[in-house]
């Protein structure tokens, strides 16, 4: 008997929500995919580049008949959203997010959610500093970790979910919300910080000095403006959405940033030394594990 395949709802049509439907396409992991973006204009571009979806220009349609309804906009605006769709939903459907906070994103949903619905909260660890519909494609979730927040692995939903982020090629964990969080604000939240603060200096430095510090850009400052060229929007709500973690990282950063200072000011080449060799442990076990080339 031939598995009947999901019919899925994608709210957003940047990156990763574009991404989804290249991806579901491709491995053939839905029925059908209807689409809907708060923009005109967006929905508009992605009716001129050919995304494989049904596009409609209204939300609640959308979510219609839908078996999973997956929300790829910024989590400032994710519980806006569920009140509009909440009440047009299926009996038994499957909500799930993309959004790079949880706790703040559970907080927001779960009073909305009623008990004929099911809410898996997700994270696909997966992205680029492009946004809109141009920019997805469809390898985007393949071999990168897709999180999942429930306190049941073996629920019916979550295996669903499991189903079809593996389907797409990604690597599902389950986890809890408060653990996420703190992870997603060392590895993701606070380089982002730092790269748009560091970037945001040179922009600051006078005419001639800003010019040429473009002009003579290392790789390492073009690797900082490539990530602070990401969408403004979603990362200004992750900040506000993950204050508390983003907030205890960055105080640790702070302190170890003082240590490196002192030790420069003391010409303390050995603790210089031994952080930068303790640092390069780190990027070879990610390394290993098969996260990145070498």
């Amino acid at each position: 008997m031939n598995e009947k395949l999901p019919n899925i709802a994608i709210i957003g049509l940047g990156l990763i929500g574009s991404s989804i439907a290249l991806a579901a396409k491709r491995a053939g992991a839905a029925g059908n995919i209807v689409a809907f973006d708060n923009s005109a204009e967006v929905r508009s571009e992605a009716k001129q580049i050919g995304l494989p979806v049904a596009l409609v220009d209204d939300i609640k349609i959308a979510v219609l008949d839908a078996d999973i309804v997956f929300l790829a906009v910024p989590v400032g605006v994710m519980a806006g959203v569920v009140q509009q769709i909440i009440s047009h939903l299926k009996f038994g459907a499957i909500l799930t997010d993309t959004g790079s906070t949880k706790r703040s994103v559970i907080d927001d949903i779960n009073p909305l959610v009623t008990g004929n619905i099911f809410f898996v909260p997700g994270h696909p660890l997966a992205g680029t500093e492009f946004s809109g519909p141009s920019a997805g494609f469809s390898s985007l979730f393949k071999n990168h970790y897709w999180l999942l927040i429930s306190e049941n692995k073996t629920n019916t939903a979550t295996s669903v979910m499991t189903n079809f982020c593996e389907k797409l090629g990604a690597m599902v964990e389950i986890m809890d919300a408060d653990y996420h969080d703190k992870i997603l604000a060392i590895t993701s939240h606070l380089p982002h910080l730092i790269a748009f603060t560091i970037v945001g200096t040179a922009s600051d430095f006078e005419h001639d000095l800003k010019n040429d510090v473009i002009r003579f850009s290392a790789s390492g400052f073009r690797d900082f403006t490539r990530i602070a060229a990401s969408d403004p929007t979603m990362w200004r709500d992750v900040f506000l959405n993950n204050d508390e973690a983003v907030l205890e990282m960055l105080q640790r950063f702070i302190d170890d940033l003082a240590y490196v200072q002192n030790a420069i000011k003391k010409r303390q080449g050995n603790k210089l030394f031994n952080l930068f060799e303790r640092t390069g442990e780190i990027r070879r076990s990610i390394v290993d594990i098969g996260q990145a080339t070498d």
